[in-house]
Parts: C-alpha cells; sequence; structure tokens
C-alpha cells in the first residue's frame, strides 16, 4: 500500500472468518496508510499495527463496537515501542491532528494494554476527536489512565 505499511500488515486476521475488504474499504485503507507514513515521520521511529481493516464479521468477532472505524477501512490500532509508551505517542500526536490529517486519536487503556486508535476520519461531535478511553471511562484530551 504504502512503503513502510502492506495490505497484510493492516488486515487484520481472524482464523475462520471472510475478512475480505470491499472497494470502498480499500480506497479508505489506502488514506490510512498514507496517514500512517506522516505519524511514522512525524515520530522518527517504526510504528506497529495492532489491529487494522476488521470486516464487520471480525469486528464482531473481536468484540468491537458497531459504529468502529476498522469496519470501513478506516482506523488502525498501533504502538510504537521505539519512540516509547502508547500514551507518550498519543500525547506527542494529539496537538498535530490536523497537520497529520488524523481524523481522531484514543489513546485507549484496557485491561492493563494500551494501544493508540487512529483513524482518519473525523466525529461528528469536536469534542470526541481527541479522547482517551479507560475501562468503560471515556475522557476528553489524551489523560494517563
Amino acid at each position: 500500500m504504502t512503503p513502510h505499511f502492506s495490505l497484510a500488515e493492516l488486515t487484520a486476521q481472524c482464523q475462520g472468518l471472510d475478512n475480505t475488504l470491499t472497494p470502498e474499504a480499500l480506497q479508505r485503507l489506502a488514506l490510512t496508510a498514507a496517514m500512517l507514513e506522516r505519524v511514522g515521520a512525524h515520530l522518527g521511529v517504526p510504528i506497529i499495527v495492532t489491529s487494522g481493516y476488521s470486516s464487520r464479521a471480525v469486528n464482531a468477532a473481536v468484540g468491537g463496537v458497531t459504529s468502529s472505524d476498522h469496519a470501513i477501512g478506516s482506523a488502525v490500532d498501533i504502538v510504537a515501542p521505539k519512540f516509547g509508551a502508547p500514551y507518550a505517542v498519543a500525547k506527542t500526536l494529539a496537538p498535530h491532528v490536523n497537520a497529520l490529517s488524523i481524523g481522531q486519536i484514543i489513546y485507549e487503556s484496557v485491561g492493563g494494554k494500551h494501544w493508540v486508535h487512529l483513524s482518519t476520519r473525523t466525529p461528528d461531535k469536536p469534542v470526541n476527536r481527541v479522547i482517551t478511553i479507560s475501562g468503560k471511562s471515556t475522557l476528553v484530551g489524551i489523560q494517563e489512565a
């Protein structure tokens, strides 16, 4: 897809479930990959995609929300261990969402695991553009969880 992100890397795998991209999802995933290139250049370190495109069936199987941007090719979850903890990554990226064409950034801290969710789709409510999800709580901005 791009110099640093392959289609396989941006597509979730779930044994036994069809995860074929629709033509529309493939177009959106190309925009997501381009955004990741900008994010990687900004951070100056490699990015690891931990979750990418997930068809509706795959999304449901992994417990994703029905409105997930992963299911339309617009979102990925990432870590960048050579940069630092996901909190540091999210805190660094948040002020640059416009310049990097990030529609939404979420620092997620769930069950002792931490990652950064990036989407090219901008939420309808501006307050949801930069948020933290910790367990069942949603907080405005990037907050330590």
